[in-house]
């Protein structure tokens, strides 16, 4: 049975190596997700056969309980809402860690306990066991504090009081001061592991409560490498391969997407945990000279009619209006007055990674249509239309031009050197980062306000009369 077992779980690993390989790229990203998925059911199919948890009916019962609640989820939960269910799933990811942290103290402390046999608690077993606790503590209240904060339950501002960077340091040298404590006297410490679980779980809320909204994608990418990290700690404290393995891939995977989305601000993780970016809501650059000028559905038609060449740069805004299957008709409509079309993406637009791709595969629209930042801004000067829907900061030119402006040196999608620029906003309200954006007050631009999804419908309904 063990070799058995083995060997699900070396399948298991090749699948979640196979999955995460084919998220790299969209069009396979979706059969990646499915792939892993497999590889997961599999994995706890072995184990809880192995180690005779359950019986074969129970499994069968709580495979299909899971599935119908994860199918109820995708179905009800809004792609505006998906960055706070990813927030939520690595939270759950550490609090299972930190559960199975606990449950194997329990299990080692018991047989320490035993009168007939006295069991000592090995030192390898007492380290991963009060590390997995205080990161997967970490990564559950870390989480919840950023859903908080994408729910907008809490502000999604940075909460910054004096001498914070002093009280987190503080914190994070007794939860390392009770850790070696820990492990000098396991079985006499279990009071001492409770307080540092709390020392956890409040290193995780004064971790992420200094960070600004604009910088979630971010957080939730390094959230979800803790989850992994965690997850793989756990491995180690029940010697389960499988877990091992899976763990140091999300903790691994989730660190180079971190790494990925830091270099697309050109800002250090160091900055992005630290500088309480977004607590002001004014940018302490220039302000933006010139005026407004609005346009009207009837007239952004007659530009965008007229132009052979429209690129189409998606935010957040999109995601809160679900109009992504409206942009995606517009398209098909610019498509069929002979226009080009394509799709500009940055890498941090939305809450989370990859929203924005995520968002427009919902609408079916085509992968050869999404083109990263670094392809589109070389030919963007020749481009007719730059067609702007509720993005925000990832367009703002500040970021090329005003050295005082705190997102100076980000690299953003050149929409302001479009021949015109279409923007959609419901008002002049500054982005998530609290900033304001020139471009909407250059000669070039024009303001088309309202919501996305009827402006979006508009403009679709002039094209076909």
């Amino acid at each position: 049975m063990k070799f058995f077992t083995e060997m699900m779980y070396l399948v298991a690993a090749l699948l979640f190596v196979t999955g995460i390989k084919k998220m790299n790229k969209p069009e396979t990203a979706r059969r990646g997700n499915l792939i892993s998925a497999c590889g997961m059911m599999l994995a706890i199919v072995a184990t809880v056969l192995e180690f005779k948890i359950l019986e074969p009916l129970y499994i069968l019962v709580g495979l299909a309980v899971g599935a119908l609640i994860g199918a109820t989820l995708a179905r009800i939960v809004k792609m505006t809402e998906m960055p706070q269910m990813v927030a939520l799933l690595n939270g759950y990811g550490g609090l299972a860690s930190l559960l199975v942290g606990w449950a194997e103290y329990y299990k080692q402390y018991t047989m320490a306990l035993d009168p007939l046999f006295p069991h000592s608690i090995e030192l390898y077993t007492s380290i991963t066991l009060v590390l997995t606790i205080l990161v997967g503590g970490v990564t559950f209240s870390g989480s919840v504090i950023a859903w908080a904060k994408l729910k907008e339950v809490m502000t999604g501002k940075p909460i910054l009081f004096k001498g914070q960077q002093l009280v987190n340091a503080a914190i994070l040298t007794s939860a390392l001061v009770g850790g070696v404590l820990f492990v000098t006297d396991p079985v006499n410490s279990i009071l001492l592991l409770i307080v540092l679980t709390l020392v956890a779980l409040i290193l995780g809320v004064t971790s992420v409560i200094p960070i600004g909204g604009a910088d979630m994608p971010v957080v939730i990418s390094l959230l979800n490498s803790y989850s992994g990290i965690a997850g793989s700690l756990a491995g180690f404290v029940i010697q389960n391969n499988v877990l091992i393995v899976t763990g140091a891939l999300v903790g691994a995977s989730g660190l180079i997407l971190t790494n990925i989305m830091c270099k697309a601000m050109n800002r250090s993780l160091a900055n992005v945990l630290f500088s309480g970016f977004g607590a002001t809501s004014t940018s302490d650059g220039e302000k933006a000279k010139g005026s407004v000028k609005p346009v009207s559905v009837e007239d952004a038609y007659l530009i965008l009619e007229a132009a052979r060449s429209v690129v189409i740069v998606p935010g957040y805004g999109l995601a809160v209006a679900q109009a992504q299957h409206a942009v995606r008709e517009l398209a098909d409509l610019l498509e069929k007055n002979d226009c080009d079309v394509k799709f500009a993406i940055h890498p941090v637009a939305g809450r989370m990674p990859g929203h924005m791709n995520v968002l427009l595969a919902e609408a079916n629209v085509s992968y050869d249509k999404l083109y990263e930042m670094e392809a589109v801004n070389p030919i963007m000067e020749s481009v007719d239309v730059c067609l702007v829907v509720g993005a925000n900061d990832v367009v703002n030119p500040a970021a090329r031009e005003d050295a005082k402006s705190p997102i100076y040196g980000m690299p953003i999608i050149d929409a302001d050197k479009a021949k015109t620029v279409i923007v959609m906003k419901r008002s002049m309200a500054s982005g998530f980062a609290g900033i304001e954006n020139p471009l909407f007050y250059r000669e070039n631009t024009r303001m088309l306000f309202g919501d996305a999804k009827n402006v979006l419908q508009g403009l679709v309904a002039e094209f076909k009369k």
